[in-house]
């Protein structure tokens, strides 16, 4: 059994090793050296693009990049069209008028910091360096730069044969309409057209409509058929983005950044962006109903067609390696048939900003499931309810933390009170098993038999501390995902000197206490008999202490409360049992 306990101690440790080596590569800028971070999808170089048919969509998504070398449709060549500049309550956004691209989105309520000043600034002021300039600025979440940082929502029109026509799409130059290009005050909507020539006997109109206090953006496509024949053409609405996914949180994981396609019949899929460069993708098939997303940190954005009627449009979902490690996610929505002089009109709504579980499901069936929980999805929907209805009545995302873990403590409290009082008594007859290693160290097969006994005439189950606490891992994993994946949390302050619970703490306080709760609740369980056990039960609270160092200051402050409230219950089984101290 010591052997057993040993050799998972070791393994825990050894483990706990890797993930502390692999969070200061992170750290300090470099790439991890066990565990995948900062990948960026490979990916081959441009081909000379198809002709715009109904098998493909335009190629070339980054034409107006310096230095693409990708083949572009004819209408590519000529001068872009103007670009907008809109600005809402929410959103600082540009349009270009080639193609009506939303090109640029700035989202004005949240900001990045680069400097969260604290004890790092404070040393590097105490050696004479000068301190790192202090930036805040808005979350670009949408960028039209280079193919590092390329993140654009392109709309168009495709043929629905394989004729060669081209109709209008994301690379058309687009005349756009005169009117307002601010919400002023007072105002709910702000309205803004493009225009495009006639291209193969259609013309596309398309409107943004912004509204006040919405993250979701009413998009209208209009199609008129300016020629003397029938036409048949699909709508395709598409979001293209790089394909680097951010550096690996803690644990050696990440959220999920990239695709997500769902439908009602196969739900919510998630499409890695290297599964696109291996053609690995298994796409759902054409329906009736569902939504494409680009998902990332706490911030997403989906073309969603969900306007009265919108269940008649059968889509089609593609997704493409666009080279230059760009990748797209599409949803093509076949039209019926436009008679001459006839037009068509869709509604679709672009959803672009944060991650907030009630308002995205109140836009669309299973577009809460882009906010990432891991595996345990089952178990975090319902922690994360629960921790925002006590924010409703506290008022404070850091209290709210502390609230829930007395609540799950509190639920947890008979397994917990089963666990640490199978430690109390092991910490009991410790002396006697002290006493029995030493006299039979000689006799390993007489040591082992002689424990077997001493347990059994103390009634005392070696593991049975271990198990009430296995069965609540899952609970603790699946809080650990809601306060990572928890918008709430980004910027969120506390006391004092926690101003974002979902950055490090400043001045490394909470780890320090972090550290302190877990030496002492080492010293309240039971010494393992083996001295190298002994060793590795106080050196590891402080190898993980120093992991908690790059920790958000929620995490952290949800451990101390664990921490907190474990030793206070286990302070007093051990005092009613009588082995405080031993």
């Amino acid at each position: 059994m010591n052997d057993i306990r040993r050799t998972i101690l070791l393994v825990i440790f050894g483990f706990s090793l890797v993930l502390l080596w692999d969070q200061w590569q992170v750290h300090n800028g470099n790439k991890p050296t066990f565990l995948p971070s900062a990948k960026t999808a490979a990916a081959p170089a441009p081909s000379a693009s198809a002709p715009v048919t109904a098998g493909a969509l335009p190629t070339a998504a980054a034409a107006g990049a310096a230095g693409s070398s990708a083949a572009v449709p004819t209408q590519s060549t000529a001068a872009p069209g103007e670009k907008v500049a809109v600005t809402t309550d929410l959103f600082k956004a540009v349009i270009d008028g080639q193609g009506g691209t939303l090109s640029e989105l700035q989202l004005r309520e949240y900001v990045d910091q680069t400097n969260n000043g604290g004890l790092v600034e404070w040393f590097h002021t105490l050696i004479g360096q000068a301190p790192t300039p202090n930036v805040v600025k808005p979350v670009m979440l949408m960028e039209d730069g280079t193919p590092a940082t390329l993140y654009v929502a392109q709309t168009g029109l495709l043929n629905t044969v394989d004729t060669g026509d081209r109709f209008p799409n994301h690379l058309t130059p687009m005349r756009s309409t005169a009117g307002p290009r601010e919400l002023a005050d007072g105002q709910n909507t702000l309205e803004v057209s493009f225009e495009s020539q006639p291209v193969g006997g259609l013309k596309y109109v398309k409107t943004y409509l912004f509204t006040r206090g919405d993250y979701s953006i009413r998009v209208k496509h209009q199609v008129v058929n300016v020629g003397d024949q029938p036409r048949d053409a699909q709508l395709y609405l598409q979001l293209v983005r790089h394909g680097t996914v951010a550096s690996s949180t803690m644990f050696g994981t990440n959220t999920f950044t990239g695709p997500a396609v769902y439908t009602e019949e196969k739900k919510f899929h998630k499409v890695a962006f290297t599964d696109i460069t291996k053609n690995k993708v298994e796409l759902p098939p054409a329906a009736n109903n569902g939504w494409v997303a680009m998902v990332q940190h706490y911030f997403v954005s989906a073309w969603l067609l969900n306007a009265p009627g919108s269940e008649a449009y059968k889509r089609e979902f593609r997704v493409a390696d666009l080279g230059n490690n760009l990748y797209s996610v599409a949803m093509v929505v076949p039209l019926s048939t436009l008679a001459p002089g006839a037009s068509k009109t869709i509604d679709s709504s672009l959803f672009a900003g944060p991650e907030e579980e009630k308002k995205l499901e109140a836009l669309a069936p299973g577009l809460d499931l882009v906010k990432d929980y891991g595996i345990f999805a089952i178990i975090s929907k319902p922690l994360y309810w629960l921790l925002n209805q006590l924010h409703g009545l506290l008022g404070n995302w850091g209290w709210s933390i502390v609230a829930l873990v007395v609540l799950l403590k509190a639920a947890f409290y008979w397994l917990n009170a089963k666990a640490y009082a199978s430690m109390a008594k092991m910490k009991a007859i410790n002396p006697k098993i002290t006493e029995m290693r030493a006299r039979l160290k000689d006799k390993p097969q007489e040591m082992q038999q002689e424990m077997m006994r001493i347990y059994k005439e103390e009634k005392v189950n070696p593991m049975g501390g271990c198990f009430p606490i296995v069965i609540q891992i899952p609970v603790f994993i699946a809080l650990y995902w809601v306060l990572l994946s928890s918008v709430e949390m980004r910027h969120a302050p506390w006391i004092g000197w926690i101003h974002d619970l979902s950055a490090p703490d400043p001045w490394f306080i909470l780890p320090v206490v972090m550290t302190a709760t877990s030496l002492f609740q080492t010293w309240l369980n039971p010494t393992p008999p083996d001295p190298m056990q002994a060793k590795l039960m106080w050196i590891m609270p402080l190898a993980f202490s120093v992991m908690f160092i790059f920790f958000p200051a929620g995490l952290v402050l949800y451990w101390i409360t664990n921490n907190t409230l474990s030793i206070a219950q286990q302070w007093f089984i051990n005092k009613r049992l009588g082995v405080l101290g031993k």
